[in-house]
């Protein structure tokens, strides 16, 4: 993918990403709030893999169903402790089949990411054109659902086609979280338009660090730890982004579930980070809130969101300034090119 979708740019060589009132690290919050179809074999999100072909495979699916019937409403109520404001990766079919939990995330303000129809809907099995009417039909359902039109995307499995992006950008989607490859948003090379890329995490995402690699639910609280303190200290001279990637039947359980509660107490705790109630009515409103307050920043729509900031919604970094979303210059987002 090299040169293809992003140029190289190493982050050493940069104009330094500067957050406004010195802020050093913008942690971005990923639910992936998702539906698998019972009559669709599911192998990759399976707690047992081998059992995914049996039909009914009642073992797998009732696993997955915990996240939306009580894991989520475990994250619903830890990230309201910690005044922290979501980006969810949403299924549509969610819309449907759990409108209990489009309208508690609009009413903490989560902000919604489309992510195809459901779980197991890869783009990758599609042809450009089924592809274009497949992502239009997406935003627009979701739009319909939630009240609000994605401007964000996540695709399924990161089974993109060649063409997905192009597509997305076309479409007037304006970021895609699918790259795993920065701690900064970066521009992606589409055909028309513009698309931003921004920080995902591969090993800061409870799939991999449960069903991959193996951790503990405590070893994963020192992993965001651990992953907050290296960008914490890089940050104060160059900004940095912590993604933190979470699903709901994995980190909506409740012996993993305290880990990252403990995780994010600790990165709130710092003296420099502090809570500011009714931020996302403010920015909702258009209104710029004093930006008196933390380092640390929740990110949301439009590339760049923070609960607990000054920051409105529609801006993006570019090269050490504040520009609405949309008007980047091409190839130049957070940095110069080398």
């Amino acid at each position: 993918m090299q040169k293809v979708r992003y140029e190289y740019s190493p982050i050493a060589r940069r104009d330094p990403l500067r957050f406004p009132d010195g802020k050093r690290v913008a942690i971005l919050m990923y639910i992936n709030v998702q539906h698998f179809p019972r009559d669709v074999p599911e192998s990759v999100h399976a707690l047992v893999p081998t059992l995914a072909n049996r039909q009914p495979d009642v073992l797998n699916t009732a696993w997955r169903d915990y996240g939306l019937r009580v894991g989520v409403w475990r994250l619903f109520d830890t990230l309201r402790r910690h005044q922290i404001r979501a980006t969810a990766n949403l299924n549509l079919d969610v819309c449907t089949e759990y409108p209990e939990v489009i309208e508690q995330g609009n009413s903490q303000g989560w902000d919604w990411v489309a992510m195809s129809q459901h779980g197991s809907r890869y783009l990758a099995e599609l042809e450009e054109g089924e592809e274009r009417a497949h992502i239009q039909a997406i935003l627009a359902g979701i739009e319909d659902g939630t009240g609000k039109r994605p401007k964000g995307w996540a695709t399924p499995g990161f089974a993109e086609s060649f063409h997905t992006p192009d597509i997305l950008a076309e479409s007037g989607v304006e970021y895609l979280c699918d790259y795993a490859c920065d701690d900064q948003p970066f521009p992606l090379n589409v055909r028309s338009g513009s698309l931003i890329s921004m920080p995902y995490s591969i090993e800061i995402n409870d799939m991999a660090a449960f069903l991959s690699i193996g951790v503990s639910g405590a070893e994963f609280g020192r992993m965001i730890r651990d992953q907050f303190d290296v960008l914490y200290r890089e940050g104060a001279n160059n900004g940095r982004v912590l993604p933190i990637c979470i699903h709901t039947f994995l980190l909506g359980q409740a012996f993993r579930a305290k880990h990252l509660d403990e995780a994010l107490e600790y990165i709130c705790g710092h003296d420099d980070v502090k809570s500011m109630s009714g931020i996302a009515r403010a920015i909702s409103e258009g209104s710029r809130p004093e930006p008196s307050l933390p380092i640390v920043l929740a990110i949301g729509d439009a590339a760049v969101h923070a609960v607990r900031t000054g920051i409105p919604s529609g801006f993006t970094p570019i090269s050490g300034r504040w520009i609405p979303l949309g008007k980047q210059p091409r190839q130049s987002l957070v940095h110069s090119t080398v």
